[in-house]
């Protein structure tokens, strides 16, 4: 007789939890073979991201399965649409404590479900291993892209202008209630600035329209400055950013008010995963047609300038240069 109150083994998780997931993608096949066996249609090139999560560093141990799913997928497909690729597929590695029980993995599992018909896309398969160490989960996600159109970093030049995607600083802010640093009374704000934390919003309907307008882009994950200050290496010019002009939910414009302190957390926080991009100013008319059509807010808040690559000027609304203490997150 078979002990109904006994933890699942390595496959039978997988049947139970994983194979239900990888049901649309057939190039997963059924995760029955020992890898994903799929092609790329003619015209088009495959763009391949990597990003691991931790229990500790980038979600708290208590947050629920389906909001760590959620930021898990969603962070790969920023990569994803920062380079104008479509979502495709993903494969998974979960490292699991064994005290980890089915009740979690069912809620992970179907956080996964829910994303992947959101932005249509599939577990095409992975590894799953026990730790004792945090939890540890990573996916690799492809995306597809019209080849030689791939949006890159070192596309900007001097000129350009800056734009970014929705609003920023909100994450930064979550972060901040989530560590009892900040304290709201009004209810509403506190939820959305949790839920931007906990739930990035990838723009993946924006990031392929950008193709032929944009000439170089990436995602705001580790703080708009330093994200700013990427491209700007990577194209070998300097910015100038017009902080007045970065977009704030209203819920993080009544945090900050007139705080130079709380708006610098908000332009170096990180975890906004919105877009940043440079264009040539002839396209700002296409751009915010296309914001409109998209329903996609999108903001100039700069302009590329001559000057000691990476380097980042960010400015008040009286032009005077903003004092931060750091330009956003380093691992290391």
């Amino acid at each position: 007789m078979t002990n109904a109150s006994a933890p699942l083994g390595e496959f039978d998780r997988i049947t139970r939890y994983f194979k239900p997931l990888a049901a649309g993608f057939p190039g997963a096949r059924g995760l029955r073979d020992d890898a994903a066996v799929f092609g790329v249609p003619p015209g088009f090139e495959l763009v391949v991201t990597a990003d691991a999560m931790v229990a500790g560093v980038h979600f708290f141990p208590d947050d629920s399965p389906g909001d760590i799913a959620a930021k898990l997928l969603r962070t790969n497909l920023s990569d994803l649409t920062a380079m104008g690729a479509e979502p495709l597929a993903y494969t998974l590695t979960t490292a699991l404590p064994r005290d980890v029980g089915e009740a979690w993995l069912s809620a992970f599992a179907a956080g996964l479900g829910e994303d992947q018909a959101r932005f249509n896309i599939g577990l095409a398969g992975g590894d799953s291993v026990s730790t004792r160490g945090p939890i540890t989960l990573s996916v690799t996600a492809f995306g597809l892209v019209p080849a030689g159109r791939a949006l890159p970093r070192w596309g900007g030049v001097v000129g350009d202008r800056l734009f970014v995607s929705g609003c920023i600083g909100d994450a930064a802010l979550g972060l901040e209630i989530a560590y009892d640093r900040l304290t709201l009374d009004d209810a509403a704000a506190r939820e959305h600035l949790l839920r931007r934390l906990r739930r990035p919003d990838p723009r993946t309907t924006l990031g392929p329209r950008l193709i032929g307008l944009a000439s170089g882009a990436l995602d705001v994950s580790d703080g708009l400055v330093a994200d700013l200050g990427h491209l700007c290496e990577e194209s070998g010019c300097a910015a100038r950013l017009d902080a007045a002009s970065v977009p704030l939910s209203d819920a993080a414009r009544g945090v900050i008010g007139d705080d130079p302190t709380r708006l610098a957390l908000a332009l170096t926080g990180g975890d906004d995963y919105e877009l940043l991009f440079s264009a040539p100013d002839r396209a700002t008319p296409a751009l915010m047609a296309l914001a409109e059509s998209l329903g996609v807010p999108i903001t100039a808040v700069g302009w590329l300038e001559a000057g000691v690559p990476g380097t980042v000027r960010a400015l008040d609304q009286r032009g005077a240069p903003l004092a931060l203490l750091r330009r956003g997150w380093d691992h290391f």
